[in-house]
């Protein structure tokens, strides 16, 4: 969790790139974590 908190940190002290990329990576890992959660889901309802 510490590195998320650094990685958020350091964006706002970086270039405008940083200032899109750091929520784009948030972004992306919610999508992996919601893709999963609802293949999760899916596999439960079929067995």
């Amino acid at each position: 969790m510490e590195t998320l908190f650094e990685l958020m940190r350091n964006a706002y002290h970086s270039t405008p790139q940083g200032w899109v990329g750091v929520p784009l990576i948030y972004m992306y890992m919610a999508l992996i974590v919601g893709t999963a959660l609802y293949r999760i889901r899916q596999h439960k309802n079929h067995h």
